[in-house]
């Protein structure tokens, strides 16, 4: 398996997107370090990873903006594991709505948790990875931080920062045997997105070449290869994985 033996630590991974890729690890023989704002959400996760891998994941509930519960996480699950070999920072939060409208707190959930929710933890973990002199990050972007998105001003803005901090985070770690790369997932069929309007559905599926939403489990295989030993030569970049829709 490719990850026997390592420990990888999964924000937002209380369901969605984040829900599949703490399962892709674990199905790979990692141990996983189960993040999410909701404990009850992280703890359904790690029990359900548990019920197929028996001791690979434990919980922990942690609102990413905040830097000292941040600092305060990372120090229990180095603690609890010993090491990090792998962070997928994954949580992230949407307040959508036109610009001219949008209230400053809106902008400010969703840049802190995003943007600075990121930053936070590469911070937190990124000492123990460079005095092991190994290590995987990997970011979640999104199409709109590559393209934009009416409507989505706060959201496109915090993920194109998260493409900017990556690609300084990989010049600054890679000499440490550190790898940083983001995956930019274009439309997943996930909770938020199971809301919308069959109409706005249909007008996003036209401008897929794929001609469909992806699933979470394209998400959780693109992150799983860029963590494995595959990619080792592989930093700074962004994979897109969204049917084609900004290629």
């Amino acid at each position: 398996m490719r990850f026997a033996n390592q420990v990888a630590v999964i924000t937002g991974a209380g369901r969605g997107i984040g829900h599949a890729i703490a399962l892709k690890f674990a199905a790979e023989g990692a141990r996983v370090a189960v993040v999410s704002r909701n404990e009850t959400n992280a703890l359904r996760t790690a029990d359900e990873i548990n019920a197929r891998h028996a001791g690979l994941a434990k919980a922990y509930a942690v609102d990413v903006a905040s830097h000292p519960a941040v600092a305060e996480l990372a120090a229990q699950i180095l603690a609890d594991f010993s090491r990090v070999d792998i962070l997928v920072n994954n949580a992230g939060v949407t307040r959508d709505g036109l610009s001219m409208r949008m209230s400053e707190e809106d902008w400010d959930v969703v840049v802190d948790t995003n943007l600075k929710g990121t930053f936070n933890c590469i911070q937190a973990f990124e000492r123990s990875m460079i005095k092991q002199r190994s290590g995987r990050i990997i970011n979640i972007g999104s199409v709109a931080g590559l393209m934009g998105n009416a409507g989505q001003a706060n959201y496109a803005a915090s993920k194109a920062g998260v493409l900017g901090l990556s690609k300084s985070i990989a010049r600054e770690l890679a000499s440490r045997g550190i790898t940083c790369n983001v995956v930019a997932p274009g439309f997943i069929s996930t909770d938020m997105t199971d809301v919308l309007p069959e109409k706005i559905k249909q007008a996003v599926v036209a401008q897929i070449p794929a001609g469909t939403f992806g699933k979470p489990e394209d998400i959780a295989a693109a992150v799983a290869f860029l963590a494995s030993a595959e990619a080792g030569y592989i930093t700074g970049q962004c994979l897109t994985v969204d049917g084609g829709m900004v290629m």
